[in-house]
């Protein structure tokens, strides 16, 4: 059991519980990285993070949200590889003693990942979670405390605050120009956004329609008849079943990827799922219906770029499917569109 789990409450304040928690951090980031100056510098980062957004750290949840920033941080730097996520998933599950339910919430991936990820790690480490307990615990032995350099991660951190706040102010900025020329469009008359209208609706012109919606946190969407899904920072949730049973998907979700899944609802068949890994919101998602293509609905979460949920609407009917899935084996399915047209990542060609 790691020292972290026995610190006594500390508060809500920042310098406090940093100086309380960095030990049991530096134990854990040497064992996630495996090198005592990564480690330093892992927390470092980390504790500058989360000094920066402090104010928003729910009291009661600090320890997910520093343990989480920590974890992705190293994975981030590591460009999410297989070997580092399942080190990470032995770490939290043996070390720090957390449930495969918290772990797959922490790294944002489902619980049969997390047992495939422990179950291929600890076939790797000897198979043995005693000896790697021991060995976990003989890491932690050696490693000699010292004091948090407060004064500057207080310095780095008020420094990235401002600078994130400099960012949205530019952004709301960017965001309320369309509106002004909207208005003074609309006080100049015909000739203005009104007249435009008037025009293309004169020509006969469609209205374009964008199928990516930016949703709040836990913002439920009704995406067919009985089935709703919505975001939160820690992934993507259906109210029908996550996943089917023995799904053991390993895929680093900061690699470019997109997965697929179909339910039964009323009416028909719902086809949904995420896509991952993009450097930025994506324009469409393109996907094979079984009698042609069709472009996805798309939920992003706000300020969550890279990642987020597609679905299919209406409903599929019984025919689609049997020839989707018919197809499945020979085609790629779903396609992503980043901003400039180009494909930014397509779903495995068996699903």
């Amino acid at each position: 059991m790691p020292p972290t789990h026995d610190v006594p409450p500390t508060g809500h304040d920042f310098a406090t519980y940093a100086r309380t928690h960095r030990s049991g951090l530096i134990v854990t980031a040497r064992l996630l990285t495996g090198d005592p100056g990564a480690a330093e510098e892992l927390v470092r980062r980390t504790l500058v993070r989360m000094c920066a957004r402090w104010r928003r750290v729910p009291r009661d949840d600090a320890d997910f949200h520093v343990r989480r920033c920590l974890v992705r941080g190293h994975l981030r730097w590591l460009r999410g590889r297989r070997a580092a996520r399942r080190r990470a998933v032995l770490v939290l599950r043996i070390w720090e003693g957390l449930t495969d339910a918290e772990i797959a919430q922490l790294l944002d991936c489902s619980v049969g990942a997390v047992r495939a990820r422990a179950r291929h790690g600890l076939k790797a480490a000897g198979g043995d979670p005693g000896r790697l307990r021991e060995a976990y615990a003989r890491a932690a032995r050696d490693i000699v405390p010292c004091e948090v350099p407060l004064a500057e991660v207080q310095a780095a951190g008020g420094r990235l605050r401002r600078r994130r706040l400099v960012v949205a102010s530019a952004a709301c900025a960017a965001l309320l120009v369309p509106v002004a020329l909207l208005a003074a469009g609309r006080d100049g008359g015909g000739g203005g956004q009104e007249g435009r209208r008037g025009a293309q609706a004169g020509s006969g012109a469609p209205s374009v329609t964008s199928p990516v919606r930016i949703v709040a946190p836990g913002e439920r969407v009704t995406v067919g008849p009985g089935a709703r899904v919505w975001l939160t920072a820690d992934g993507a949730h259906w109210s029908v079943d996550r996943r089917p049973p023995g799904d053991d998907d390993d895929r680093p979700l900061d690699q470019p990827g997109v997965s697929a899944r179909v339910d039964s609802v009323s009416g028909g068949f719902l086809l949904s799922g995420l896509f991952h890994g993009l450097s930025g919101e994506p324009d469409r998602v393109e996907v094979s219906t079984g009698t042609g293509r069709t472009t996805a609905k798309v939920l992003v979460l706000a300020g969550s770029p890279g990642w987020g949920l597609w679905y299919t609407s209406p409903p599929l009917t019984e025919r689609n499917v049997r020839m989707l899935l018919d197809s499945g084996a020979h085609e790629r399915i779903v396609t992503v569109y980043d901003a400039s047209g180009e494909v930014a990542a397509r779903s495995d060609s068996t699903w």
